[in-house]
Order: C-alpha cells, then structure tokens, then sequence
C-alpha cells in the first residue's frame, strides 16, 4: 500500500484548486449564503472533545438555525437521546463544522466557526414550537462559509425516489438494539412504540 504523507505529494497527484473553489469562501454570510440556511430544514453538526471527534444530524423546520447577523448562527438543541456528546465536546473545544442540506439541491453550505452554549431564559423561549423550548442553544460565530458543488448528491442519487431503499431492507433500531443487547431489550415491540413515541416527544 502506497501511503500519502505530506501535502507536496497530495498536491501532486491533485494538482491546483479553480478559482471558483476558493473565492466562494468567505468569512461572513452573503446574502446567497443566508438564503441556503433559511432554506435548509437539516444540517450536521461537527465537534471534537478529548474522546475523539462526533458528527450529529440535527433537523427541524426551514431556517431553524437562526441567522442573528452575518457573522452569527444560533443553532437550538432540540430534544434527543440526552448523551449531549456535540455538547460536551464543545465546552472542551468550541470549533464545530456544520454541513447544511436543502432538500432537492444538490448544492450543500459548509459553515466552520466557533461555538458556546447559550441556556438563556429569554433567547430559549423565543425557539419554543408547541410551548416546548429547547433545554440550551449553540451561538455560533461563523469563521468560514462556502458552498460544495453538487457532485456528491449527484452521484448519490440522494433526492432521487428511485433510489429509496425498500421497507425492511436495512436493520430497524428495535433489531440493532435487540442483537446488541442479547435481546435484554430493543426488538418488534420498540420499533412498534417508538413512533407514537417520538411523535409526543419532537420538541
């Protein structure tokens, strides 16, 4: 196996980045760039801690992320499996990486920046969906802001029906649970109730 191990030989089998890949990163919001966030209802949230690094979807309505300004995001920590691993990482390290999807382009926005947790009364209430606030939110100060070409979601077929997987054709949580615990819990009953479940439980 041959191993790459310094940037000269990277750059020596990919060559030079096209202007277009480097003047479409900025270090604030443009109006084009603020439109995509407003538009995108799901992003993933990049952060690294002391136990390694972590990656986690966050989605909600159209513009849930906030745009305070041009050079703030406020993202709302809507309720989830209450590990907080994105969290906990953050008060070690307040870089995060956050990649937006909007569904139905295949262009995506990158936004890099540095993150605090933010459990303000006031700033909370004012996410609140069905009298449900969000427990803290993520204050974001944007660092660099570009878009990525739509190759990738293009050789997916990510947005293409055609390309679905069937029902049943990947393994449920009930099953992943139930295998990795001896059965001691998860199984049919848990992919059967967690709908109604997580219906009540969204926000």
């Amino acid at each position: 196996m041959s191993t790459i191990t310094t940037a000269a030989e990277l750059e020596a089998i990919y060559g030079r980045p096209a202007e277009t890949s480097l003047v479409k990163q900025v270090a604030r919001l443009t109006p084009e760039y603020r439109a995509m966030i407003e538009a995108s209802p799901f992003v993933a949230l990049a952060t690294s801690g002391p136990d390694g690094l972590d990656c986690s979807p966050r989605g909600d309505g159209r513009g849930f992320i906030r745009v305070a300004d041009d050079a703030t995001l406020i993202l709302p920590d809507r309720r989830g499996n209450n590990r907080i691993d994105s969290l906990r990482n953050v008060l070690v390290d307040p870089r995060v990486a956050l990649l937006f999807l909007i569904p139905g382009s295949g262009v995506t926005l990158r936004v890099n920046g540095r993150a605090a947790i933010s459990a303000d009364a006031e700033l909370l209430a004012s996410f609140a969906v069905d009298g449900a606030a969000p427990r803290t939110a993520l204050v974001i100060a944007i660092e660099a802001v570009y878009f990525q070409c739509a190759r990738a979601i293009m050789r997916s077929g990510l947005w293409d029906p055609t390309t679905f997987v069937a029902p049943g054709a990947v393994p449920t949580p009930g099953r992943i649970l139930a295998a990795i615990s001896a059965d001691r819990i998860g199984g049919d009953a848990y992919d059967q109730e967690w709908p109604a479940k997580a219906a009540k439980t969204l926000w």
